[in-house]
């Protein structure tokens, strides 16, 4: 089911962004899984929400900006939000000329909040279930955080193999591996990640607040720069998701090695890290990656923190465009 919106407003970028506020409002969550809603600011873009159907019954949210011919630029959002926390990238790559495409992984956002499934396989593979929906080739996977190893276990396992992927970007991303083992003595210890599952069991909604409040973007450093609205629109996505899918998504993105992953990536990859990301560490991290990369890149951003995307756009964006056009 299609709904033409036709937007009649004068300025193009007042266009771009007063739809993307407005649009959802168009559809209502419990029942868009079988709608398609389609809009067109006076020619230049059309944006298009819906849901996408895995094999074992998942809805899967996606966003999709842009002219379907230009090159797609396809965003995979990190723990435990949605693909809202893109805005400021989607929104300087549509005005770029450029396809954007993002989706809420199961459980989070606006998808299915479902029992099972909460892995780094089935999440590369629900990945791969819009991406064949929508066809997309030529494509640039830019993945933040968990999206960071949802992006190496997609390009590795069906990207490259379905010569769909072009390039990709692992910003603060956690792969290789977070957790702390004997093949991995820098990692962090479990301590820290049941602390994590803790926190969202006793009290998910005051535990977020202190996340986004805190370290997630450096807020707790000496003269941070504190946007509330910031903290709040990490709440909001939070808060959105299903607790279940959040607290399985801690084991995923903290014990699944990704060794092998990053050996089997062939294409040009990016890798950005921040140095004071108190999240996932640089050196255990970044570091590690770009070494297990065949056609690796590291860009390191000092004093930058782990949400990095969100509150240094200014400098981030210029920097994955620069890469896409290279």
């Amino acid at each position: 089911m299609e709904l033409p919106v036709t937007y009649d407003l004068s300025r193009r970028q007042t266009l771009i962004a007063g739809a993307a506020v407005s649009f959802s409002m168009f559809v209502p969550v419990a029942n868009a899984a079988d709608k398609k809603i389609t809009a067109t600011i006076e020619g230049e873009l059309e944006m298009t929400e819906a849901f996408v159907k895995t094999k074992d019954g998942v809805d899967l949210y996606y966003k999709d900006w842009g002219p379907k011919d230009a090159q797609p630029i396809v965003f995979h959002h990190g723990w435990p939000l949605s693909s809202d926390d893109w805005d400021a990238q989607m929104l300087f790559f549509v005005q770029h000329g450029y396809r954007v495409v993002a989706h809420d992984r199961r459980g989070h956002g606006r998808s299915s909040q479902v029992a099972d499934g909460h892995n780094m396989d089935q999440y590369a593979a629900d990945a791969s279930a819009v991406y064949e929906h929508l066809n997309l080739k030529n494509a640039v996977h830019i993945g933040h955080s968990t999206g960071g190893g949802e992006v190496a276990r997609y390009v590795a396992k069906y990207g490259e193999p379905q010569k769909r992927v072009a390039k990709a970007v692992l910003v603060s991303a956690v792969p290789p591996l977070m957790l702390k083992t004997e093949s991995n003595p820098d990692g962090l210890p479990m301590e820290v990640f049941d602390g994590l599952r803790s926190g969202l069991s006793a009290n998910r909604a005051q535990f977020y607040l202190d996340l986004a409040s805190g370290p997630f973007y450096g807020f707790n450093r000496e003269g941070a720069k504190v946007y509330p609205g910031v903290i709040q629109n990490w709440w909001r996505q939070g808060m959105i998701g299903g607790a279940k899918a959040h607290y399985d998504g801690i084991k995923a993105f903290s014990e699944t090695d990704q060794t092998e992953d990053l050996k089997k990536i062939t294409v040009p990859t990016l890798v950005m890290h921040g140095d004071d990301d108190q999240i996932v560490p640089i050196d255990d991290a970044a570091r590690l990656s770009v070494k297990l990369l065949k056609n690796g890149t590291l860009k390191v951003y000092p004093g930058y923190p782990h949400g990095m995307l969100t509150t240094y756009a200014d400098v981030i964006n210029p920097d994955l465009l620069a890469f896409v056009k290279s």
